[in-house]
C-alpha cells in the first residue's frame, strides 16, 4: 500500500551567490550595538529631563496656589503694622 501523504519536497537551498559579498560589512554588530546604546542613553536623558520638568511644574503649581494666601497675609500684616503705628502716634497703646 503506497503512503497516503505526499513526500516532502525540499525546494532549492539558498545558493551562496544569493548572499551579497559585503554582507559582513553591512552587518557589523558592534555598530548596531553602539547605536542601540546611544539611543538608550538619549532616551534616558529625555526621561530625566521630563521628570525635571514635571517637578518644576509641580513647584509652579504649588506657588500659584500659595500666592493668594501670601498676598492676604502680607495685606493683613501691613494693616496691623499701620494700625499699631497709628495707635502709638495717638497714644492709645499705653
Amino acid at each position: 500500500m503506497p503512503p497516503r501523504h505526499a513526500p516532502i519536497r525540499v525546494e532549492a537551498e539558498i545558493d551562496m551567490s544569493d548572499i551579497p559579498a559585503d554582507f559582513r560589512d553591512r552587518l557589523d554588530l558592534r555598530v548596531v550595538i553602539a547605536e542601540i546604546d546611544r539611543k538608550r542613553a538619549e532616551t534616558e536623558k529625555f526621561v530625566a529631563e521630563q521628570r525635571k520638568l514635571i517637578a518644576e511644574a509641580g513647584k509652579l503649581d504649588r506657588d500659584r496656589m500659595l500666592a493668594p494666601w501670601l498676598a492676604i497675609v502680607g495685606l493683613v500684616g501691613g494693616i496691623i503694622t499701620v494700625l499699631g503705628a497709628l495707635a502709638r502716634w495717638k497714644g492709645w497703646g499705653g
